[in-house]
């Protein structure tokens, strides 16, 4: 039972302003009139410098407290903030940057949980578990085949009529060519790169792709667990290309920038979690709807948070949209990449 006497100290310590102050042992500590952590003179329950409370607890209840405590104040904030980023992005960045802090998580808090979350559903889920690379060329190979056969097919009734068709035959060629180099790269061949065979770099890449197929599941680890590490590139990628949109407009530094990208990100790293849980549920035609939110939130927040006109709104979301691409193509190279390294 001593281990939760702090919670005892806690309670009796609201109560009466001249309880005892148990000993250090004992679950609670006072620094003689000092803050335990600065040194800085009390004059209240909590530092006026670094603001640690006055008293700190050394046991197992106090312990359970803060994090109990800690766990009700980050949901208390969440479930003010996730519907704000979904309805009311830009106001509710415009308010963050204006100085309104205390009501909503931090831009970076919500960013790192939502990676967390991100990459936490989809292992669950079964949404990043890779398949054979040797089963997708097989299935590719059959394909192929197929359709092969039906051109072959139909220049089995050209000729028949008596007529040529040079088009079908050039089609019927470079579909052949594409089912050998299948057959070959499925056997176990190195994949050529056309253009690139005789140079150092499709040399090296031709064994890099060889890597990945031998063993799909490691490189996929390595490029899993590199998205997980270097997620937090997305923010500097991404900063450059808004400031972009207001290059000249001094109302906005790169901090505001910055809210508004960690923020947008995080929304977005929300519609990959949906999406996962409605694929695992069966509903990909739903998550394929996801597909469409994004634009519709940039557009939300750029008009919200900078003010912005129905007209400068679009513009600057047709702008964010290609900038966003590119950063995904950029950020995607590094984590492959990383990967192949």
């Amino acid at each position: 039972m001593g281990e939760f006497e702090g919670i005892g100290d806690i309670v009796t310590s609201g109560l009466s302003a001249g309880a005892v102050e148990p000993a250090v042992g004992s679950g609670g500590a006072r620094g003689d009139g000092a803050c335990l952590n600065c040194r800085t003179a009390l004059t209240g329950p909590f530092c006026s410098a670094c603001g640690q409370k006055a008293r700190v607890h050394r046991s197992l209840g106090s312990f359970l407290h803060d994090m109990i405590q800690g766990l009700f104040n980050f949901e208390g904030k969440i479930w003010r903030t996730l519907p704000m980023l979904a309805w009311s992005p830009g106001e509710m960045t415009r308010r963050y940057v204006a100085g309104e802090r205390a009501r909503y998580v931090s831009p970076v808090a919500l960013y790192l949980f939502s990676v967390f979350l991100m990459f936490a559903v989809l292992n669950f889920t079964g949404a990043m578990k890779v398949d054979s690379i040797s089963t997708k060329l097989t299935q590719s190979s059959a394909e192929e085949k197929a359709e092969l056969a039906k051109l072959e097919t139909q220049r089995a009734a050209t000729i028949k009529r008596g007529a040529e068709d040079m088009a079908l035959d050039r089609r019927i060629a470079a579909k052949k060519k594409d089912v050998a180099e299948l057959d070959r790269v499925r056997n176990g061949g190195p994949i050529q790169i056309e253009g690139l065979d005789d140079t150092p770099a499709g040399q090296w890449l031709g064994v890099a792709a060889l890597g990945i197929q031998r063993n799909p599941q490691a490189f996929m680890i390595k490029v899993q667990d590199a998205a997980s590490k270097f997620s937090w590139l997305l923010i500097p990628l991404s900063v450059p290309f808004l400031w972009l949109l207001f290059p000249l407009n001094r109302r906005y530094h790169l901090y505001d920038h910055t809210v508004f990208v960690t923020y947008s990100l995080s929304f977005m790293m929300m519609l990959v979690i949906a999406g996962g849980l409605l694929v695992s549920l069966g509903a990909p035609s739903f998550a394929s709807m996801l597909f469409f939110l994004p634009p519709i939130h940039m557009y939300r927040q750029l008009k919200g948070a900078y003010q912005l006109s129905r007209i400068s709104a679009l513009v600057h979301t047709l702008l964010l949209v290609s900038f966003a691409f590119v950063v995904s193509i950029l950020f995607l190279m590094m984590i492959f990449a990383i990967g192949i390294l």
